[in-house]
């Protein structure tokens, strides 16, 4: 196959990225912040009635926070490294929502001694660790979504509940003393299918009414996660149409009096703007009359790719080089055989390709430097620059 830079970014953005990265040693991601500026700015325009919460573990370098503090952002935190991070940066405990929902109880207190009052769970035991810990909070209650075997990332087996257990967790927390807030779900990160967002919608209406109805309590708030899409190689709708098509299902729900409405974007506010630049460090075959050549790159699932297990995400590769494509295994450089991004999948690249040369994989600014390993094989964490 053959990328086109233009269908990823701006040619004079993507010479000013490369421009710079041409003077770094690899591996490195190098992140524009001016899109992730402009990426926040389309999804409250897209969902002007919505708060953001930006997932801070997409990564959680202090550029990004930086930057979506004074954006007005808030914050969803999956842990007490995460919340020091964010409020070390002046984010106040009131933009903060504590959306793990496998937490020890003794974090929930330092959350709660810092001044926070929001929190998810989707579970009995987490919800009185939550009413001893935390007393008087908000609290939202997390349900399984059904659709997410169409998101490439999915997240619904681990977390949530099925909703007559929500029902009974909403319950549970007024008589704890904790006050029953609202419903979240997460559709699946990279989600392709945007019916799943109707399905899931009609089945958190029903939860709002039965409550209401049956035991007087009236939810006031949906969080629906993420699951927008970034620019990789399938190519999905744009953020205007999903928008579009989740009003319409908000609406037909639960008419023109909205409830509050959260969104905790990660993928979708700022892959787009990284480029994870590569060098080729060998280009080989497994026999005389091998059809497929190896690629090893000095960059692989234990420095940053890890999204690349089962094939799962498939980023866009571009080189320089130019010429006649022919099929490849790319691989990364550790002494691990599951260092393998693509396998299955058949990338092209040129038959030209020689050590020495760079790969350029764009829309890799969300989960690489945060999934990147500390020391595996003794290589450094992925480094990263911010322009």
């Amino acid at each position: 196959m053959s990328i086109k830079i233009e269908d990823y970014y701006p040619p004079a953005t993507f010479q000013r990225m490369k421009a710079f990265a041409d003077k770094q040693e690899t591996p490195f991601v190098v992140i524009d912040t001016e899109i992730i500026a402009n990426a926040y700015e389309e999804l409250g325009d897209c969902f002007p009635f919505a708060r953001i919460y930006y997932a801070v573990k997409a990564n959680p370098a202090v550029e990004i926070i930086r930057l979506l503090r004074d954006k007005g952002s808030n914050f969803d935190i999956a842990s007490r490294y995460e919340l020091d991070k964010v409020m070390a940066e002046g984010v106040g405990p009131e933009r903060v929502s504590y959306g793990n929902t496998i937490k020890k109880a003794k974090d929930i207190r330092y959350f709660y001694e810092k001044g926070v009052r929001l929190f998810a769970t989707d579970s009995e035991a987490d919800l009185r660790n939550i009413a001893k810990a935390a007393p008087g909070s908000k609290v939202y209650v997390r349900i399984l979504t059904e659709g997410t075997a169409s998101a490439d990332w999915p997240l619904s087996r681990k977390f949530g509940c099925q909703p007559d257990m929500a029902l009974d967790l909403m319950i549970l927390a007024r008589q704890l003393g904790l006050v029953p807030y609202g419903l979240s779900f997460h559709v699946g990160s990279q989600q392709r299918d945007i019916d799943v967002w109707d399905a899931v919608i009609a089945k958190v209406k029903v939860i709002f009414e039965r409550l209401k109805q049956e035991d007087g309590i009236e939810l006031k708030m949906i969080n629906m996660g993420g699951g927008f899409p970034a620019n990789y190689i399938t190519k999905t709708n744009s953020l205007q149409t999903y928008a579009e098509e989740i009003i319409r299902f908000l609406k037909e729900d639960f008419g023109e009096e909205l409830p509050e409405i959260i969104l905790e974007p990660g993928r979708s506010l700022i892959a787009n703007a990284g480029i994870l630049v590569s060098e080729v460090v060998l280009v080989s075959r497994k026999s005389r009359t091998a059809v497929e050549r190896w690629v090893y790159t000095d960059v692989g699932k234990f420095s940053g790719l890890i999204e690349t297990m089962d094939e799962a995400i498939k980023y866009p590769i571009w080189t320089e080089k130019k010429g006649e494509m022919e099929e490849v295994v790319i691989a990364g450089p550790t002494c691990d055989s599951a260092d393998i991004m693509y396998e299955n999948y058949k990338y092209g690249l040129p038959l030209n390709l020689a050590s020495g040369d760079r790969l350029y994989w764009l829309s890799t600014g969300a989960y690489t430097t945060s999934y990147s390993a500390v020391e595996f094989n003794g290589f450094p964490p992925l480094k990263s620059y911010y322009l």
